[in-house]
């Protein structure tokens, strides 16, 4: 007899830099969400689509959770919780290197335990501590929450098929919300924004990546002369400040080449054509307090 078709919403959630992305895109095994060794990478909560066969998983990497400083962490704070009681079950992500539970999670589970939601807690990064850590960590957490499933996993392995066994586990019989090629939510600009800002990410300083944003200006699908696909793409990354430009921008251009380069040799696989690529600086030295920009951006949908 053929199993019935589950479907549902599930959302992930945790402290900054835990890992949240990285476990979303092996999920998809798609990159639908930027990475990189920086915290508040995620601004915008990113659906990931995984299509089984007897299941659709639609899962939201939400932002990480800080101390805001400015509307835009507020905004990205809010909507992670906003997420909690809209789904039929939570992935809760913490570091397996922890001895208790500190500030950020102690906030999340808080919030979790007010849902009253389905709960899979994922240890992640235990290839770091001894068995004995992990199963005292497991004990503490154990007694805070009815959790559904508590799975340690590795950054060295991939252990998405267990997790995506136990959230089915937890979703009710429903039908296809998305197409079966579908596996993000995101438009081709938004996916090429981010792509931008990953490598702004990676190739920019401490100070300097979590005062910029990307902008898509121009999105074109054409043929060249030779009749082969392209796709133009303009973008602007924004900065707080003058010495910003200068450092995003570089010596004669070498930063801005490096991060444009580096982006238009990831777009390009992601979307299996040519792409045009052109990338300008400009300084906004107030986007983080726009409430426009940021309800326009950032703010959950």
């Amino acid at each position: 007899m053929e199993k019935e078709f589950k479907s549902g919403f599930v959302s992930l959630v945790g402290r900054t830099n835990v890992g949240k992305s990285t476990l979303l895109n092996n999920l998809v095994k798609e990159q639908v969400a930027i990475t990189a060794n920086k915290t508040q990478t995620t601004r915008t909560a990113i659906k990931a689509i995984i299509n089984n066969k007897n299941s659709q998983i639609i899962i939201t990497d939400t932002p990480g959770i800080h101390k805001p400083k400015t509307k835009l962490s507020q905004t990205m704070i809010d909507t992670a919780f906003t997420m909690l009681g809209e789904v039929d079950c939570i992935l809760f992500i913490i570091e397996a290197t922890s001895n208790e539970i500190g500030k950020g999670d102690r906030r999340i589970l808080d919030k979790i335990i007010e849902s009253k939601k389905p709960c899979i807690l994922i240890i992640n990064k235990v290839d770091l501590v001894e068995k004995e850590s992990l199963l005292a960590l497991i004990d503490i957490y154990r007694k805070e929450y009815d959790f559904s499933s508590i799975i340690p996993i590795s950054a060295l392995n991939d252990d998405s098929d267990v997790v995506i066994e136990e959230i089915e586990k937890l979703l009710p019989v429903g039908p296809k919300y998305y197409e079966e090629d579908e596996y993000t939510d995101q438009t081709s600009r938004q996916l090429a924004e981010e792509k931008i800002r990953e490598k702004a990410l990676k190739f920019l300083n401490d100070e300097v990546p979590h005062g910029v944003y990307v902008e898509v200006e121009k999105f074109v699908d054409r043929k060249t002369s030779k009749g082969e696909d392209i796709i133009d793409i303009d973008a602007i990354i924004y900065c707080l400040r003058e010495s910003h430009k200068g450092i995003i921008i570089g010596k004669a251009g070498s930063k801005l080449k490096q991060i444009s380069s580096c982006a238009r040799m990831d777009l390009e696989k992601m979307f299996g054509v040519k792409i045009n690529l052109k990338v300008w600086v400009k300084v906004k030295s107030d986007w983080q307090e726009n409430e426009n920009l940021i309800n326009r951006k950032f703010k959950l949908k």
